[in-house]
């Protein structure tokens, strides 16, 4: 669901805006702003909040005829910012499209706004806000046995042990030698919450039970195995745990 704000300086105007908008469910929130400075004093505070804050926006609906700075003016100043909001326009003048798709505009709805006009423009917002997800393939990696190739899910593996240019997988049922670098396993399942504790041990992060700190030495707990963290990694560590538990 995408976060909205609209401005318009005719006020009738924005509330039949933020009426339309609201009443689309793909819409959690929809404000309102009458002129520039409010408007960039919202997105300034929502920016500062970040991309998960309750002041978040996703999308500003912007009117391009207004007093003190245009709608234009407003677009090219949120721009430069470090993460700009996605803009559609909503005018009564046509003659504005070509320098509003200059400015990287999603859509250009002209009034009086029809709800299946506004709602196509909400689609196009929502696609480009929350893009697909695409499920990940649970990978598989070979390993030998006795002549015997087998195929452990990555998924199944709790931590990885480096031996020189090998690497050894520790699962619930066993462990297996593979010759990959531990180096190349940290960069390739990172995306997957592999993170790396020490020089000698790559930990799934989900699979860690316990994280103790004893008399400076930090160390975590991975089923019946604890393995020591490194002074370099703790930090990093505690704080990847940390936000997992918040969720």
């Amino acid at each position: 669901m995408v976060r909205v704000l609209a401005v318009d300086d005719e006020k009738p105007a924005l509330e039949e805006l933020l009426y339309l908008l609201r009443s689309d469910p793909r819409v959690r929130s929809a404000e309102g702003a009458t002129d520039a400075t409010e408007a960039l004093r919202r997105i300034g505070r929502a920016l500062e909040a970040g991309p998960d804050g309750e002041d978040a926006i996703d999308v500003v609906f912007l009117d391009i005829h207004m007093a003190g700075l245009t709608g234009l003016d407003i677009a090219r100043l949120i721009a430069g910012f470090a993460r700009p909001p996605l803009i559609v326009f909503v005018t009564a003048h046509e003659g504005f499209a070509l320098q509003a798709f200059d400015l990287k505009a999603v859509d250009y709805v002209l009034k009086p706004v029809r709800r299946e006009r506004l709602a196509e423009a909400v689609r196009r917002v929502r696609e480009l806000a929350e893009p697909a997800i695409v499920p990940q393939v649970p990978e598989q990696i070979p390993v030998e046995l006795g002549g015997v190739t087998r195929f452990v899910s990555v998924d199944d593996i709790a931590y990885v042990e480096a031996q020189g240019d090998y690497a050894r997988l520790h699962t619930d049922t066993g462990s297996h030698l593979v010759r990959i670098p531990l180096s190349t396993l940290e960069e390739r399942w990172a995306a997957r919450g592999f993170v790396r504790i020490h020089r000698s041990h790559l930990v799934a992060l989900r699979r860690i039970d316990e994280l103790r700190l004893d008399a400076g030495t930090t160390t975590v707990r991975v089923g019946s195995a604890e393995l020591a963290v490194s002074r370099r990694h703790a930090r990093q560590l505690r704080d990847l745990l940390m936000r997992q538990a918040r969720g």
